[in-house]
């Protein structure tokens, strides 16, 4: 078996194959563009695509595609051969500078959100250089980025790779600064996403309609047991999930893609991947990569990888923790607070940078992380509030309320954690503790964002979170370029902006209802608890400055987005709801049915038999079921009413509204009655499997 240092990028071309295959001229001339971003010739672009032509056939290859992440949410190929005739029937293997460069793939399909008409069907993929491409089911894959024939962004990559130029440049200006002379040549966010998600078993999945069509269910009656018992965190691996685990990491090392971490998580069947951090447009890429080979290696040992947030009703969902960090190209983490922090004033000033970016933009914040399926998991004890806050530990909160206060700083010294036992060593204690329930938690050298849908691109929240950190630093550095006393300005900001926008830290229980109060009441924070509520702040005024003034975004562009995201939100409730009424007619009535039928089919033999024979069971059993069947059927109606009762299609927020308003609270009644319907039916008569089944199928 080969050693994972030998197979490990083998399916990349990366700095191993581009080494192998690459003449030294060009090599530098490609790493020039990679780590700076300089602009790459066509005549290198020629031999760049030649050689990776030769190392993607001599991998088995054929085709080769541009690779992109349009917005629906999902990643997109078209496929084409290297083939090209040369006459007499003969065809040599050929790819070309342009053809690696630029695709053009119809656009027309996907989601503009009114960019373009239908039958404006031309678009432009454009190859992104610092991603490295690589080979998929013996396709060469180009990761790009795409737009429509007028330039405007169509996917989720080009507005993050804008954000990571916008903060680039004013991180830059920052670090000018503190030296002058400064051998960084520039400024990269690094991700890290923590990917959650469930494994069942894929002939049950098959029997549920609800999970085939919306990825979750609609359905299903409390099980005996859940996750009280707290049995499942970090438990033993099953072998079936072992043995998914092995493989899946195999897949995902051969594309150079850092797995590093898993384990079982807190709902029966849930587990999580997270791999070692890397620059934010390749760890969006790979995060993409990651979800979509889950789902084939899972296949392939007879399970299904739900990656929806939330499968499964009164067990923890699924979420994606994004964790974000600055670095320099010469490998310095500017939010690593050093053995000093309170004496780290470079560090201090980029904190600070954070905190007023999401503490002005927390609006932004919790909207990209927005979904149908995360408005079921956020604020359920098991995932962070809607309301926005920051948690910053013992030790960070103290040094910024001595700044704020200019008073003296008592630094905590580590201590030893005392652990009672003389075999272990001494281990010592984090000046910092981590907290759970913190939508946006500083862990030491980076900040943890938890409030991303497992299912979700993480283009959007490094976007939204790249672009609200340029603006604070871009104010910084108005400021201080202009200072007369670098020191005294300095020292004035740091403390100016920690008086302005400490309300949006908070280092306690945010999953604590009396939190919620004070946020909202006493500080003034957002609280906006679904998605077309967030959805309405995207266009505000400050949000399109913010974003015109960096060119991360066009106002036009946001609002296709605007469009695009309710739309999709409104489409999915819809599928689900249109789901329920089609289970409950074809499958849950009819059981229900059939159950008490035999109920009063047992309860009149009894009586037939002898009249001393009491059926009080029967008689109660087939008035319950058939009250409750009564009212399956009224609800069933009402949900029906609800879903033909919307506005007109024109008028997406109103749309968006009705559903949550109308379509959401009919689709939980309704629930609610089917729920309780399967507790009461013998379960020979359910028609699909029950929770039970599904979260404690693996073997």
């Amino acid at each position: 078996m080969a050693l994972v240092t030998e197979y490990f990028g083998s399916l990349a071309f990366d700095e191993t194959a581009m080494k192998k295959y690459l003449p030294r001229e060009t090599y530098d001339s490609l790493k020039k563009t990679i780590d700076e971003g300089k602009h790459l010739e066509i005549e290198i672009a020629n031999v760049v695509a030649s050689a990776m032509k030769d190392w993607a056939i001599s991998k088995g290859c054929t085709h080769y595609t541009h690779w992109f992440q349009p917005l629906t949410g999902i990643t997109a190929e078209k496929h084409d051969s290297f083939i090209s005739p040369v006459g007499d029937g003969k065809i040599i293997m050929e790819f070309s500078g342009k053809e690696l460069v630029r695709g053009e793939p119809d656009a027309s399909s996907f989601p503009s959100g009114g960019l373009r008409a239908t039958f404006e069907a031309r678009g432009y993929t454009a190859w992104d250089p610092t991603s490295y491409a690589f080979i998929k089911d013996k396709t060469l894959c180009i990761p790009t980025a795409f737009c429509s024939y007028g330039g405007e962004a169509l996917d989720k990559k080009t507005p993050l790779l804008r954000s990571m130029e916008a903060i680039n440049v004013q991180a830059m200006r920052i670090l000018k600064l503190f030296d002058p002379n400064t051998d960084v040549a520039c400024i990269r966010t690094s991700v890290g996403p923590e990917q959650e998600y469930f494994l069942v078993p894929k002939e049950m999945y098959d029997q549920r309609r609800d999970l085939i069509f919306t990825g979750r269910t609609l359905f299903g009656a409390k099980p005996p047991k859940g996750q009280e018992l707290e049995d499942h965190y970090f438990g033993t691996i099953k072998p079936q999930v072992d043995a998914f685990m092995k493989e899946l990491d195999e897949e995902l090392w051969k594309l150079g893609i850092l797995a590093k971490t898993e384990h079982n998580e807190a709902a029966p069947s849930q587990h999580e991947l997270a791999p070692i951090y890397t620059q934010a447009n390749i760890a969006t890429d790979h995060n993409q990569l990651t979800m979509e080979i889950m789902q084939k290696v899972a296949k392939r040992h007879g399970l299904v990888c739900l990656l929806h947030e939330k499968p499964f009703a009164g067990v923890s969902g699924s979420g994606k923790h994004n964790n974000w960090s600055i670095t320099t190209n010469t490998g310095v983490n500017l939010l690593k607070p050093g053995k000093t922090p309170y004496d780290n004033a470079q560090f201090l000033l980029f904190l600070c940078a954070v905190i007023k970016a999401v503490d002005e933009y927390q609006d932004l914040i919790r909207i990209s992380a927005a979904t149908a399926g995360n408005d079921h998991r956020l604020g359920a004890d098991e995932a962070p509030p809607a309301v926005i806050s920051m948690f910053l530990g013992d030790e960070l909160s103290a040094i910024i309320t001595a700044l704020e206060t200019n008073t003296h700083y008592d630094p905590m010294e580590k201590t030893q954690l005392q652990l009672g036992v003389d075999v272990l060593p001494p281990l010592p204690k984090d000046n910092t503790d981590r907290n759970r329930t913190s939508p946006f938690a500083f862990t030491g050298n980076k900040f943890e964002f938890r409030m991303v849908g497992a299912s979700n691109s993480i283009g959007d929240c490094n976007t939204f979170l790249n672009t609200a950190v340029a603006e604070s630093l871009r104010q910084f550095a108005d400021i201080l370029e202009g200072a007369d006393d670098f020191k005294t300005a300095l020292n004035k900001l740091i403390r100016e902006t920690i008086k302005r926008h400490k309300r949006i830290i908070f280092n306690g229980n945010s999953y604590d209802d009396a939190w919620i109060k004070e946020a909202t009441e006493e500080r003034g924070l957002l609280n906006l608890k679904t998605t077309p509520e967030a959805l309405g702040e995207f266009l505000a005024p400050k949000n399109i400055k913010l974003f015109t003034t960096h060119h991360v975004y066009t106002k036009t562009e946001m609002k296709s987005r605007y469009e695009i995201t309710l739309g999709n939100y409104c489409k999915t409730i819809r599928i689900e709801a249109n789901v329920m009424v089609d289970m409950v007619y074809k499958e849950i009535l009819p059981a229900v049915t059939s159950y008490v039928k035999e109920i009063c089919e047992a309860g009149n033999a009894k009586k037939a038999l002898s009249v001393s024979i009491p059926a009080f069971y029967e008689e109660t059993m087939a008035s319950r079921l058939g009250k409750i069947g009564s009212d399956i059927f009224e609800r069933v109606a009402a949900l029906e009413d609800a879903i033909h009762n919307s506005p007109s299609k024109g008028d997406v927020t109103a749309l968006a509204f009705h559903i949550k308003d109308k379509v959401i609270p009919a689709m939980k009644t309704l629930r609610a009655s089917c729920d309780e319907a399967e507790y009461l039916t013998a379960e020979k008569y359910w028609p699909y499997p029950t929770y039970a089944s599904l979260l404690f199928g693996l073997q």
